[in-house]
């Protein structure tokens, strides 16, 4: 097994990235034949309802993590969230899943798409930043 650091967290909606603070985080790679991970975060009590809700419904939930260093990409997970447990002013969230395929040269690609769809100068630098952020679906990864 391997351990890693887990900065953030975001969890994909609608093509949209809701990103939670992580108060502090760890991912495991249990190196299985189910190639699945461990996940577990301290977050900020306010968000724990969301957590709660999630996992009542035990859907599967796209998420975005970021791993061991700020400047890292985000890492896509796909993960079922098992347990929500308030430890003192935060509240643990435990969750299971799989790293979904890699999502290389992410921003190459966003850059490719926004340059077919004619943006140019200060709009294309906006909006790039903007994605970069936010992380939508790419055509790319649709067809």
């Amino acid at each position: 097994m391997k351990t890693f650091k887990m900065l953030s967290l975001g969890v994909e909606k609608d093509e949209q990235v809701m990103d939670y603070p992580v108060f502090d985080g760890i991912i495991i790679n249990q190196e299985n034949d189910e190639r699945s991970w461990v996940l577990e975060m301290l977050i900020d009590l306010p968000h724990q309802e969301i957590f709660d809700q999630l996992m009542e419904t035990q859907e599967v939930v796209s998420v975005q993590v970021v791993i061991s260093y700020p400047g890292n990409e985000p890492a896509p997970f796909e993960v079922m969230i098992q347990d929500v447990k308030v430890m003192g002013e935060h509240a643990s969230v435990l969750m299971k899943g799989t790293l979904k395929r890699a999502r290389r040269k992410y921003a190459e690609t966003l850059l490719s798409e926004l340059l077919e769809d004619g943006l140019e100068g200060h709009e294309l630098l906006e909006r790039f930043e903007t994605d970069m952020r936010t992380r939508p679906g790419l055509r790319k990864d649709e067809a």
